[in-house]
């Protein structure tokens, strides 16, 4: 039985006419600890069932129009061919106007996207805001250059900019790596030292050369561990759903973003929560992107 995005909300929309391309993408090849995230894309789009339509200041985004792609199909025994499809469909989803949310998956699915940005932007227009409790920095990682953690090396090695949100394990490789390229970021340590301040993330802000186009990658273990265990690397001193939120705000404010990923969730049969967090950080995306990329369409949001 076929499920799509706020199923219980809205009936199915066109391509032709989504404002949003919601892609499946259920791979899971390169994991290294917890399993699951196959199952992932499936267990988000169930959960948005249980959304209101409302986002709280931001509308109706769902109203725009939001797309249902199939799944991607993750079975070939090539991971690039995988990673191929999913450019393809970015590149169609960018030719109808429309912004493309990919539901991981594994984050290596995010090379898809990469492949995208090259092809179909000049370089430096766009940069990566990546969320993420690791800097997936590694040449290599566990005998392929396809894994999770090495995904943001493939874009930097595309000349894609990179700023990181929430970093909280480090590795002497991706630490060099990160001083060679030029990454910018906002480590979790340093973020929490911000939260007992006065002024808190106020003043947060992507550096002023950042691109002014931006590819939103969330791995949902950027989250702290109490919050989303249902991942396979839960990890402890991440944010609270609140924190999210206002990074993602702040950090995205007087900028357009052009597609976004959500990966890395494990669905737990006792942990529905983490499904509906996962569905609500989606929702909360489509009315972030609404809000920013007003001007770049004929819809307006609510």
């Amino acid at each position: 039985m076929r499920t799509w995005f706020l199923s219980s909300e809205y009936p199915e929309c066109p391509a032709e006419r989504g404002y949003f391309h919601v892609i499946p993408v259920p791979l899971e090849r390169t994991v290294s600890y917890g399993s699951g995230t196959a199952a992932g894309p499936h267990a988000i789009l169930e959960a948005s069932a249980q959304l209101e339509t409302i986002v709280e200041s931001y509308g109706e985004p769902g109203a725009l129009g939001i797309h249902t792609t199939e799944p991607i199909d993750c079975t070939s025994d090539a991971i690039a061919t995988v990673f191929a499809s999913i450019a393809r469909r970015i590149g169609h989803a960018w030719s109808l106007q429309a912004i493309p949310i990919l539901l991981g998956g594994e984050h290596s699915i995010t090379n898809g996207a990469i492949a995208a940005i090259a092809a179909c932007h000049p370089p430096g227009e766009v940069g990566i805001l990546q969320f993420d409790a690791h800097m997936d920095l590694r040449h290599a990682y566990e005998g392929t250059v396809h894994s999770h953690g090495s995904v943001m090396r493939r874009a930097l090695e595309k000349g894609i900019r990179l700023h990181q949100v929430g970093i909280r394990n480090y590795s002497v490789e991706e630490l060099e790596a990160r001083s060679i390229h030029g990454v910018t970021y906002h480590d979790a340590s340093q973020l929490n030292r911000l939260r007992h301040t006065q002024e808190h993330f106020s003043s947060l802000a992507l550096p002023q050369d950042f691109p002014g186009k931006l590819y939103v990658s969330f791995d949902v273990d950027g989250f702290d561990a109490a919050l989303m265990s249902a991942t396979g690397t839960p990890d402890p001193g991440g944010f609270g759903w609140w924190e999210a939120v206002e990074l993602l705000e702040r950090l995205t404010e007087g900028r357009t973003i052009i597609g976004a990923d959500i990966v890395e969730l494990a669905p737990q049969s006792h942990l529905h929560h983490c499904d509906y967090t996962v569905a609500k950080l989606t929702y909360f995306l489509i009315a972030l992107i609404a809000r920013r990329d007003r001007s770049l369409h004929d819809h307006t949001s609510s």
